[in-house]
C-alpha cells in the first residue's frame, strides 16, 4: 500500500488507510474504487497489509451458507456493495446480479472478476435507479427468474453544511436515489422471492445521531429504517425476512468522492473508538448473516455497526457498544 498509506490506529489496533490523502479527493459521486490510491484493506492481499488485523476478502472462507441461491445488490461495483457481492459467491450464491452506474464500468468489471473467481455467475446491470419504477422493474426482471436475497445499498450524499443552503434538486436527487429505488425493487422483486428469502437494506449510524452536515443523507437513513420496519411486518406472512445493516464511516469512493478535505482530516483527527475508519468488507459480513438462514428469526432489525464506544440506541436513549 506504500508509505503514505500506513494506517492511523494506535498500536493493537487494526490498521486502515491512511486519511486523508487530498490526491484522494474525486469529482462527482459515487466515485470509482479503481482511483482510490489508498484502497481498502479488505481488498489487499496479506503482502500488503502485514500485521494489520482487518478481514480481507481473501481470507474470508465461505460455508455454503447461500448455496445455490440468486442475489441481486444494487450499488454492488465498489465499496460495502462488492464487498458483500463477494462474500455472497464465497458462501455459494449460483448467481450474482450487481446494479450499477454507467460511469461506474471500471468498478463493475473487477467486481464481476472477483464474483466470478468464486464460481458465481455475475450478472452486471448498469442502470439508473433514480430514473423511477419502470427501471427497477427491468432490473428485477433481467435474467433470472428469482431472486433469494435483495441487497438495497445504493445511495448518494451531499455535504451541506446548513439548510439554507440546500435546495429541491438536492433533497430530491438524495431521495430518489436513496429510497425511492427500494419501494420499487421491493415491490417488483417480492412476487419472485420464495419463503426463507431475505432483504438487507443499507441505513446508517446517522439515522440514529444524525448528521449536521449530511441532512438530506441522514434524512434519508432514516426514513429506510422505518422502511425495513414497516415492511418486515408486511412480508413476515410470507417468510421473507426484511433487514437492515447501519454502518458509521466505512472507506469507500463516496467519502472522497463527497467530502471535503477537512472532512477527511476529521476522519483522521477522530476516528470511531477502534482505532480505524471502518473497511467494507466490515461491514460486508453483517449482510451475509442477514441473508442466510442464521438470521432466521430476526426481521424488522438493523444491525448498528460503529467500532464500539457510545451510541445511541434503535429504541431511543444512549448505550455502550463494545
Amino acid at each position: 500500500m506504500g508509505d503514505k498509506a500506513q494506517g492511523m490506529a494506535t498500536k493493537g489496533m487494526p490498521k486502515g488507510p491512511e486519511i486523508p490523502d487530498t490526491s484522494q479527493v474525486q469529482q462527482g459521486q459515487p466515485g470509482l474504487q479503481k482511483e482510490l490510491r489508498a484502497q481498502p484493506v479488505s481488498e489487499q492481499l496479506p503482502t500488503q497489509h502485514g500485521d494489520q488485523e482487518v478481514l480481507t476478502l481473501e481470507a474470508y472462507r465461505g460455508v455454503g451458507k447461500l448455496k445455490g441461491k440468486v442475489a441481486l445488490l444494487t450499488g454492488g461495483d465498489s465499496g460495502i456493495g462488492r464487498s458483500v457481492a463477494v462474500l455472497l459467491a464465497k458462501e455459494g450464491a449460483k448467481g450474482v446480479a450487481i446494479v450499477y452506474l454507467p460511469k461506474e464500468q471500471p468498478d463493475a468489471d473487477h467486481a464481476r472478476q472477483l464474483i466470478e473467481a468464486e464460481g458465481s455467475e455475475a450478472l452486471l446491470i448498469a442502470a439508473d435507479l433514480s430514473e423511477g419504477e419502470a427501471a427497477c422493474k427491468k432490473i428485477v426482471l433481467e435474467k433470472y427468474g428469482r431472486v433469494d436475497v435483495l441487497v438495497n445499498n445504493a445511495a448518494i450524499q451531499y455535504v451541506v453544511p446548513s439548510i439554507q443552503e440546500t435546495g429541491e434538486e438536492i433533497v430530491s436527487d438524495t431521495f430518489r436515489t436513496n429510497v425511492f429505488p427500494m419501494f420499487f425493487l421491493c415491490k417488483y422483486a417480492v412476487p419472485h422471492m420464495p419463503r426463507g428469502s431475505s432483504i438487507v437494506n443499507s441505513t446508517s449510524v446517522t439515522a440514529y445521531q444524525g448528521s449536521k452536515s449530511l441532512l438530506e443523507y441522514s434524512a434519508t437513513k432514516g426514513a429506510i429504517v422505518t422502511f425495513t420496519r414497516s415492511l418486515a411486518l408486511q412480508l413476515a406472512p410470507q417468510g421473507i425476512r426484511v433487514n437492515a445493516v447501519a454502518a458509521g464511516p466505512i472507506w469507500t469512493p463516496l467519502q472522497p468522492a463527497t467530502m471535503p478535505e477537512e472532512a477527511l482530516e476529521g476522519l483522521k483527527a477522530s476516528p470511531p473508538p477502534l482505532g480505524h475508519i471502518g473497511q467494507p468488507v466490515e461491514a460486508a459480513t453483517s449482510y451475509v448473516f442477514l441473508a442466510s438462514q442464521e438470521a432466521s428469526f430476526m426481521t424488522g432489525q438493523a444491525r448498528y455497526l460503529f467500532g464500539a464506544g457510545p451510541v445511541l440506541h434503535p429504541d431511543g436513549g444512549m448505550s455502550t457498544s463494545s
